[in-house]
């Protein structure tokens, strides 16, 4: 059957591209661009609502087999998912991204070390590797992969239990060092926090999957967000922070075990990350996965 394109429609913003989309890519379960990824960056407070239609979508027939996006906003760097068996629309896609998801001109496309199908079509276009890559790592989930333990004071909970936007926003702004980097303590305008609401009132969402560390003291000091869903034995781990004065008292491990084995407990089998850090391999992440972005000359 004849492949036919169109654009992605972005509203309402969960509407039935968002359904479509996330089906799509629960399916295909490419770790280069897992739906997981998707979910976060649609309810992200980054992203740009208005590029949401420059998502490349390809069909055959009524079926989606391919989609070329971006991640929260056009920034030069594309996404591609394609459907095995429809390789020849590399090309097209590549064609696509060059006209509408470029950055002053530049495109770059993230391709997986191994799909050398897709290396050889971007070559023939003038693309070349970089030494840009992308690193994504896996988890085995299994009863014994998951224990842990926490220093004596300590406690966790879940933001179903203790749903604190204040306390989710103040271990993510230090866990990410932006006191560190003088950016200045955490004081968050009512707004802020309504952003923060706001990424986490999305369908789908298991509140029971996002996982804080309490210190003594009753402030988050480490966090873990899950993405999963019951229609995939894949979850993905993200964000990941624990702050600076906290650190080193395995305390970001207890909340990433934490979050794993409740995945387990719905049924996941892997979890995966997208990154190459010494932190995930010392819990027990293994690398699984190597990406470059690739360039014209």
């Amino acid at each position: 059957m004849k492949n036919t394109f169109r654009n992605y429609i972005a509203e309402p913003r969960y509407g039935k591209d968002y359904l479509l989309l996330r089906k799509f890519l629960m399916e295909a379960e490419d770790i280069n661009y897992p739906f997981g990824r998707w979910d976060w960056m649609i309810s992200h407070s980054y992203l740009k609502k208005d590029e949401l239609s420059q998502i490349g979508l390809w069909f055959d027939g009524d079926e989606l087999v391919g989609v070329s996006t971006f991640d929260t906003r056009i920034d030069g760097k594309c996404f591609f998912v394609l459907k095995k068996g429809y390789a020849l629309l590399y090309g097209v896609m590549i064609t696509y991204v060059e006209k509408h998801l470029a950055k002053d001109g530049r495109v770059r496309l993230l391709i997986n070390d191994s799909n050398h199908t897709f290396q050889q079509a971007a070559s023939k276009m003038g693309y070349f590797a970089t030494q840009s890559k992308d690193c994504d790592a896996v988890f085995d989930i299994t009863p014994d992969s998951t224990k842990f333990s926490l220093p004596e004071g300590f406690s966790i909970t879940s933001m179903k239990d203790t749903y604190d936007l204040y306390q989710y926003g103040r271990v993510l702004w230090k866990g990410f060092n932006h006191e560190l980097n003088g950016e200045g303590e955490y004081n968050p305008a009512p707004e802020k926090l309504e952003i923060l609401r706001n990424e986490f009132e999305r369908p789908n969402m298991n509140l029971n999957l996002k996982i804080a560390v309490v210190a003594p003291d009753g402030n988050f000091v480490s966090y873990c967000g899950m993405w999963q869903d019951n229609d995939t034995k894949n979850v993905l781990v993200e964000p990941v922070a624990t702050d600076p004065a906290y650190r080193k008292m395995g305390l970001g491990r207890a909340a990433v075990l934490e979050a794993i084995r409740r995945c387990g407990l719905l049924g996941a089998k892997k979890a995966f990350v997208g990154s190459s850090q010494q932190f995930y391999y010392s819990i027990g992440f293994k690398p699984c996965m190597t990406s470059t972005f690739w360039e014209k000359k």
